[in-house]
């Protein structure tokens, strides 16, 4: 189909001033929807009636006149006496209407069910998360009872020290493999600024060993803490620090203090 020919022919003027049969109204609503450039010149054409429209009197319309605008540049005529209403091309503006209301009613559809997909993912992710987290918590207190339980275990128990009389601690020393397992519950959570400091000392003449600083204590739940300890330990001590530890133990805040009973 020639395209070019067929808008020269004349025949869309005559389809926007209504003068042609129901079949051919048909027809070229069926071709403005397969060829661009139709509708394209539909449209103008239908702009440039309105254009004209606005710019005279209804009251005083010179039909010649008017007819004499539109032929200027290309000798085309339009018949423009009244006209019975385009139902094809109001139908194809509402169809058209109707199918873009319908794709954005899709690709919102679309979204939320992949916003959906995406948040059932996330929990799934996080609570496999929680299970396998809940599994390491589990066999972390399994090893943690098999140590404190073992038959050659070392019990310290920390008792609280001058106006921290009412705190307490308990250290389980394991030799075998050089770590302490210190159970804090007994102790509050460190201010802000503050950490708990662990010391091994020895007693003749008084040696503290600083066995670090516990960061996390305030997030812990359980409150057990494993900590190496290759020292000859006499005695444990708790002492509040400022943050990052201190080289010595500050001896007024001693919160806790117990000495490794002598072995008969």
């Amino acid at each position: 189909m020639d395209i070019k020919a067929y808008i020269e022919s004349g025949i869309l003027e005559l389809y926007v001033a209504g003068k042609l049969s129901e079949q051919e109204n048909q027809e070229i609503y069926a071709l403005m929807q397969k060829h661009p450039e139709i509708l394209q010149e539909v449209l103008e054409i239908e702009a440039a009636v309105v254009k004209l429209t606005a710019s005279v009197s209804p009251h005083s319309i010179d039909f010649d006149s008017f007819k004499g605008k539109l032929n200027e540049d290309d000798g085309k005529v339009i018949d423009l006496k009244p006209r019975k209403p385009n139902w094809i091309s109001y139908t194809g503006w509402a169809a058209s209407i109707l199918l873009l209301g319908g794709l954005i009613w899709t690709l919102n559809t679309k979204n939320q069910l992949e916003e959906e997909i995406q948040t059932v993912s996330t929990e799934k992710q996080l609570l496999e998360i929680e299970i396998e987290a809940a599994r390491n918590n589990l066999a972390n207190t399994k090893n943690l009872l098999d140590a404190i339980r073992d038959k050659d275990i070392i019990s310290v128990p920390l008792g609280g020290q001058g106006d921290f009389a009412s705190t307490y601690a308990k250290v389980y020393w394991n030799k075998a493999d050089n770590t302490i397992y210190l159970d804090g519950e007994g102790l509050p959570d460190a201010p802000a600024g503050k950490v708990w400091q662990v010391w091994s000392l020895t007693l003749n003449p008084l040696t503290p060993t600083s066995l670090g600083t516990i960061d996390d204590f305030n997030t812990d739940d359980n409150k057990i803490f494993a900590i190496s300890n290759a020292n000859d330990s006499e005695a444990f001590g708790i002492t509040l620090e400022p943050e990052g530890g201190s080289q010595s133990p500050t001896m007024e805040q001693l919160y806790t203090l117990g000495v490794v009973a002598s072995t008969p």
